[in-house]
């Protein structure tokens, strides 16, 4: 066993089982407070230069401040967390899937720093979780409004255009949350994303190289030294080798007892 196993062995019983259902619960209960007016959502928003003055929590309370948006888009939006998430957590196992939100949660806190007035979001800590199950799953269909029928792989397509806009129009906090999210992706990805590019470096080898003989025709088993004519050009004959040549030097019948022999440097000295 691996000194990483026995690691793995020893933390797994500190993982959070079921951590996705934790945060979907948090931002639920949050939501609905918000709603009837018994909690102030702005005070567990994460704003750093706050968190300095003494209200720590919001280091940990904004993991549950759920998204801005319409309650079916909220209830959409949960229901996608804890799909993914459940999957990448029975895919990975607990504690796999509790190291990738810990680091993406930690790079966001700690970045958040850098600009320690501006509100930091957990928006892309839940994009990297939805990226990282699209990766794995592809093909799976999902559907929109319970009608239309999409693969995950073009919504994540979709997900890589809105992240590369956003890093490039929105501010500097925009950015490090961004970039935070994308450096735990593929810092837990990266392994498969290399992978999957030394595989399709193969794949196109091999395309390319079969094109090549499909272009070129059939390969050529056997040609006379003396003649040049092959297998391909006379199948009906054969083509043998002659044994006191050097290398392998073939010949057809009418030239396997009538030609001159190839013989090593030593052989023509002697």
């Amino acid at each position: 066993m691996s000194w990483l196993q026995k690691l793995e062995r020893r933390l797994t019983p500190l993982a959070i089982v079921n951590i996705t259902m934790y945060i979907v619960i948090g931002q639920t209960f949050v939501y609905l407070t918000t709603m009837f007016g018994l909690l102030d959502g702005s005070r567990l928003m994460l704003v750093p230069a706050l968190a300095l003055q003494g209200e720590w929590w919001r280091l940990l309370t904004f993991v549950a401040d759920p998204p801005s948006a319409h309650w079916l888009f909220i209830a959409f939006a949960l229901y996608f967390l804890y799909l993914t998430g459940n999957a990448l957590e029975n895919q990975w196992g607990p504690l796999r899937f509790n190291l990738f939100l810990l680091v993406g949660y930690v790079l966001t806190v700690g970045t958040s720093f850098i600009t320690p007035y501006a509100v930091a979001s957990n928006l892309f800590i839940a994009g990297s979780i939805f990226l990282a199950f699209a990766h794995l799953h592809p093909n799976f269909t999902m559907y929109v409004f319970l009608v239309l029928p999409i693969q995950i792989k073009w919504l994540a397509l979709l997900t890589w255009i809105f992240l590369a806009w956003s890093f490039f129009t929105g501010d500097l906090s925009t950015r490090l949350a961004i970039g935070s999210s994308l450096v735990n992706f593929f810092l837990f990805m990266g392994r498969d994303l290399w992978a999957g590019l030394r595989d399709s470096q193969r794949r196109v080898t091999h395309q390319t190289r079969r094109m090549v003989v499909e272009r070129s025709g059939p390969e050529v088993r056997h040609r006379c030294l003396v003649c040049n004519r092959t297998d391909l050009s006379d199948p009906q004959l054969d083509f043998r080798y002659c044994s006191k040549c050097a290398g392998d030097q073939c010949y057809c019948p009418d030239h396997i007892r009538n030609h001159e022999h190839v013989l090593t440097e030593g052989d023509e000295k002697k």
